[in-house]
């Protein structure tokens, strides 16, 4: 309620109360942290299979693993600075390390006792990691003989003294310490061994049975071998963590790719920020591997368990399908069929959608290649953010410049942990002749757009008619296969020439006057966003129905969250799906009543951005203006990187993604959890019958994809997308 002579809602005192503490914002890092303990959940779920649940768990380890690369090691390079600066809910540097530590720790204990769980359902499933010592006399022999052939040429053990300094351990290395003595004068001495990455972590022993002994273990076993003449006095398993932020000097007059090839030498040599020591440890050989990397001990955690459980995917690779989710056919859009596969016509005819992993990404792959061996066509535009070693999309690239045609693609290399890989892209890509740029030195190009032009005959002669794909997520087929992510096809003329004027935008640095339809950061997002949330409010205040869906991997930034409080005190009701971080506080009289968050952690990681505005009606309604884009509502992708946000026109598309894929997310109950007013997340009870929206989509065709059977979609199928309707 708001009180309408002076349009300040009723309980103001209250609001400025809350304005005063700390209160009014939940901590980044803490939110971020209470999402990893949902990754954590699926781990520990029974209902997920075993398989799953070991990747789930996997996928839990390497999240946290990356946090403290980036996050902690951060905030550890304020602390050493003495920067103060607070949070936005008020904490200094220190005081979030402080924080991440009390719930980071029993996180870790949590995960460790997750894989004895998950080692004994794997054991009944007839999975086991055995020590190797436990096994037969044949397959001890067996393991011998391996170590001798496959382990022992690739390891290289250092004694550690004035001649032999201690060795260069990579980031989430695994070393093993020994104390040993010389069985001729009985010198002591200590000797690291660095485990290679290179080598599987988990030794596969033949038989009938998938029976698997750990790298250490086997190092452990046959020390002698390595080390003839020495005797063990003990031993300790250690996994380090480097700060692995790059430092990249964006004043440089130097070649920008060799700047940050130097940037990534460098922070292959990051200060050690954390060492995991698997217990038992000796306190000499901790204290001693401490002091050699210049480690505090406050960053020393002692594991009961397996170190570095990020591994434990080698055992999903390995494992029978019958243990994992059950298989799902990938449907191809059958508009596209109706074209005979020709992406050009079908995308002539009308906008169309892809919801990946539901719908195939085979669909970018065969509009690249179409548009590499179309003669027709004249030029290829594409963003390049991600994508795999082995993608076929660069391939495509180099095809096209080589059949003649312009290519150009901005290979962006401030993409974290794939800068490298970029990197060797971008070279491949510049000997074929396509033309490589790099975008701007001050900001990364997030947005993912690919522009083709293509000669075409139309009334009395050819014209240039161009076409877009505005995505989402990635051009990485790996990760389109695990990731919810759109892509959306578009020949309008308005939407494909702001695409024109974004790639002069990034190439040439010519800033357009103005873009048609399209919202770019960090032009005018924010301020857009704003406008949209306040049209809303004036809605609500007109009386009016007010309301806003938005979906996003994280909320964080304080303009937008501060404009979603003064809408929920005006009314509008406000529904979110944040799957990560979210600083908003959701459910605080006064503040934030109207606003509900929830997150859907399941089978496929959530990563689409949609945001939908009530216009005057309530939601779902085809009045709603709906947009997509790659943009979380975050500081960064405003301020600091190049985003686009696309309008959804079409009706069918406009139908699908709001009245389909938000509805079936904010209806899900199966994978959802709620933000609590206090920070916490509550999961929501389910049953048999409870909505899952990842099993809907699997079982439900899109509507933008269906070709002429939508007239003949069978009344079963229609009935089971009117009652999701019926549900918001």
């Amino acid at each position: 309620m708001t009180d309408k002579k002076t349009d300040i809602p009723a309980p103001h005192a209250q609001v400025l109360s809350i304005a005063s503490t700390k209160e009014r914002f939940i901590n980044r890092e803490t939110s971020w942290l209470a999402f990893n303990n949902r990754v954590l959940d699926e781990a520990c779920n029974p209902n997920n299979p075993v398989v799953e649940r070991l990747n789930f768990l996997a996928i839990s380890a390497s999240n946290l693993d990356e946090f403290y690369m980036v996050r902690v090691a951060s905030l550890k390079d304020y602390v050493l600075k003495g920067i103060t600066k607070k949070s936005l809910d008020g904490m200094t540097p220190l005081e979030e390390i402080e924080a991440i530590q009390l719930i980071a720790t029993p996180m870790v204990m949590r995960q460790h006792t997750c894989w004895l769980e998950l080692r004994q359902r794997l054991e009944e499933s007839g999975i086991t990691v055995v020590k190797p010592e436990k096994l037969p006399p044949k397959n001890l022999a067996w393991l011998e003989e391996y170590f001798l052939e496959n382990i022992f040429p690739v390891l290289t053990p250092i004694a550690i003294d004035p001649a032999h300094p201690f060795p260069f351990l990579p980031n989430l290395g695994l070393a093993l310490v020994f104390q040993l003595t010389s069985g001729v004068d009985d010198k002591e001495q200590i000797s690291i061994i660095p485990l290679p990455s290179q080598l599987q972590r988990f030794i596969l022993i033949p038989g009938n049975k998938l029976q698997y002994v750990l790298l250490e273990d086997a190092i452990t076993l046959f020390l002698n071998t390595l080390m003839p003449g020495f005797c063990n006095l003990d031993s300790a398993l250690f996994r380090i963590v480097r700060d692995s932020e790059l430092d990249v000097d964006e004043e440089t007059e130097d070649d920008f790719v060799r700047n940050f090839e130097r940037a990534l030498k460098q922070r292959r040599r990051g200060r050690v920020i954390q060492i995991k020591f698997a217990t038992p440890a000796s306190k000499r050989l901790v204290h001693f591997v401490c002091d050699q990397m210049h480690v505090d001990m406050h960053d020393i955690i002692e594991v009961d368990g397996l170190l570095g459980l990020s591994s434990l995917r080698e055992l999903c690779e390995l494992a029978p399908a019958e243990l994992r989710y059950p298989p799902f056919h990938v449907r191809f859009p059958e508009r596209i069929n109706d074209f005979g596969g020709d992406c050009f016509a079908a995308i002539a005819a009308k906008d169309i959608v892809i919801h990946h992993p539901f719908e195939t990404f085979d669909v970018v792959i065969q509009f690249l290649k179409q548009a590499a061996e179309d003669p027709n066509v004249v030029s290829i535009k594409q963003t390049l953010y991600r994508t795999s070693k082995d993608s076929p999309i660069p391939k495509l690239l180099i095809a096209a410049a080589e059949a003649g045609k312009s290519v150009t693609a901005l290979v962006e290399l401030k993409a974290r942990f794939d800068e490298e890989a970029n990197i060797k892209w971008a070279r491949n890509l510049e000997s074929a002749g396509v033309q490589v740029v790099y975008g701007f030195v001050s900001l990364k190009t997030h947005t993912k757009v690919t522009l083709v032009t293509r000669r075409e005959s139309h009334g009395t002669g050819n014209q240039i008619v161009s076409y877009a794909h505005f995505g989402t997520g990635n051009y990485h087929p790996a990760t389109a296969k695990a990731y919810t992510d759109l892509s959306f096809f578009t020949c309008d003329p308005d939407l494909c020439r702001d695409a024109a004027y974004l790639f002069n935008f990034v190439t040439g640095y010519a800033p357009p006057r103005s873009f048609k339809k399209i919202i770019t950061a960090p032009r005018d997002m924010r301020k857009k966003l704003l406008e949209l949330i306040e049209n809303e409010i004036k809605n609500a205040t007109n009386g009016k129905p007010a309301a806003i869906w938005a979906k996003m991997n994280s909320l964080v930034d304080e303009q937008i969250i501060e404009a979603l409080y003064k809408a929920s005190q005006a009314g509008v009701v406000i529904e979110l799906v944040v799957r990560g971080i979210c600083c908003l506080r959701p459910g605080v009289a006064g503040m934030s009543e109207n606003i509900r968050v929830k997150s859907i952690v399941g089978r496929f990681l959530e990563h689409a951005r949609i945001y939908c505005f009530g216009n005057g009606a309530a939601l779902p309604s085809a009045n709603a203006k709906v947009f997509i884009g790659s943009a979380d509502w975050m500081p960064r992708n405003f301020d600091w990187r190049v985003e686009v946000v696309v309008p959804i026109e079409n009706p069918t598309v406009h139908e699908q993604i709001m009245g389909q894929i938000m509805v079936a997310n904010l209806k899900d109950e199966k994978q959802s959890w709620i933000l609590q007013s206090d920070g916490s997340y509550k999961r929501l009870p389910s049953g048999p019958d409870s909505l899952c929206a990842h099993d809907y989509f699997i079982n439900n065709p899109s509507l933008s994809g269906r070709g002429k059977s939508l007239k003949k979609v069978k009344s079963s199928q229609m009935l089971r997308y009117k009652t999701l309707k019926k549900r918001t």
